[in-house]
């Protein structure tokens, strides 16, 4: 018999799964839990999709360190509720309930097709939770995005959540894609390949990104603040994350790489080593809803820190 596949919208159904404490005795410490468990992360469920910008400054092994990535991008970003509760004991204060969504990230450069079809870039399963305030540690409410890259780096970003916010959130600040030196005082290290007028073998061809401007490589959040140019947006909520402690000293998050990011001898081939962003959750006047985000990826080699910055504009299909 054959099976019956309907395509991503249906492949992370959870439609007969719940989360099921089979012993113990679990307390929420908020209330709200009770009437909306997921808090402002109740705004992700669903499918996104849209458009935004990849810059990534690749480790080369040649002539030179280095080799600068340019992508425009199609995305597709699905959230799906995980039913149920997550019970996370204690032993230092009472038991904790999280609640969260698994996701799904497909992003496929806009303009290379391979074989007829777009180029895929890069696919990213993972979960977001929120996470209760709690008293050891003394944090108050956060959120928590967890993630895997099949490029061999797993990620823990932890945060908070507001909103919902009236307006629009601007001024959206820069994001830099300028290297610097890992060690203090991290000074910044410009190089040609920031200079579309500058020709180079070690940029992504013009043909490939002919929408891409001077503008966007200088700082990418641009893109974000153009896509919202003509609408009106009534309120948003705003998930900050970071793989550092934002609400130091209590707070978690880390990055892990397989052995032949972090290398040996001589320093490692391209270690994630932090991770920061930005998410927003917009309502439109209209009633249709966008999710913006900005994030930032610290690459480790040769000395530097390499920003690796993506950003993108998706609308709620459902």
């Amino acid at each position: 018999m054959k099976a019956d596949n309907k395509g991503p919208e249906n492949s992370l159904t959870m439609d007969d799964f719940r989360i099921t404490p089979v012993s113990g005795e679990i307390h929420a410490l908020d209330a709200l839990a009770a009437t909306n468990p997921l808090g402002l992360l109740a705004e992700l469920r669903g499918t996104w999709k849209g458009r935004g910008f990849n810059q990534i400054w690749r480790p080369f092994h040649g002539t030179q360190d280095r080799f600068l990535e340019l992508n425009e991008t199609e995305e597709v970003l699905q959230f799906v509720e995980i039913p149920g509760d997550i019970p996370n004991r204690g032993l230092l204060q009472q038991d904790i309930e999280l609640h969260g969504l698994t996701y799904l990230q497909k992003i496929n450069d806009a303009n290379v097709k391979k074989n007829g079809k777009p180029a895929g870039i890069h696919i990213e399963p993972g979960i977001w939770i929120r996470i209760p305030a709690t008293t050891n540690p003394s944090d108050p409410e956060t959120v928590a995005r967890l993630a895997n890259i099949p490029h061999g780096t797993t990620i823990l970003a932890q945060g908070t959540a507001h909103g919902p916010i009236n307006g629009a959130p601007t001024p959206i600040a820069p994001a830099s894609i300028v290297p610097f030196t890992i060690a203090p005082p991290h000074t910044l290290i410009h190089f040609p390949e920031e200079n579309l007028g500058t020709a180079t073998t070690f940029r992504t061809p013009h043909a490939d990104i002919p929408h891409v401007t001077q503008a966007m490589v200088n700082n990418p959040n641009v893109v974000l603040t153009d896509a919202l140019a003509g609408k009106h947006v009534k309120s948003f909520v705003v998930l900050k994350i970071s793989t550092i402690p934002l609400n130091p000293p209590s707070s978690g998050g880390g990055t892990s790489n397989i052995a032949f990011l972090q290398g040996a001898g001589g320093g490692p081939n391209a270690d994630g080593a932090r991770v920061d962003a930005i998410f927003w959750i917009e309502e439109l006047e209209n009633g249709k809803h966008l999710l913006q985000y900005t994030q930032t990826v610290l690459l480790n080699f040769n000395g530097l820190s390499w920003p690796h910055v993506s950003v993108a504009t998706l609308e709620k299909q459902r």
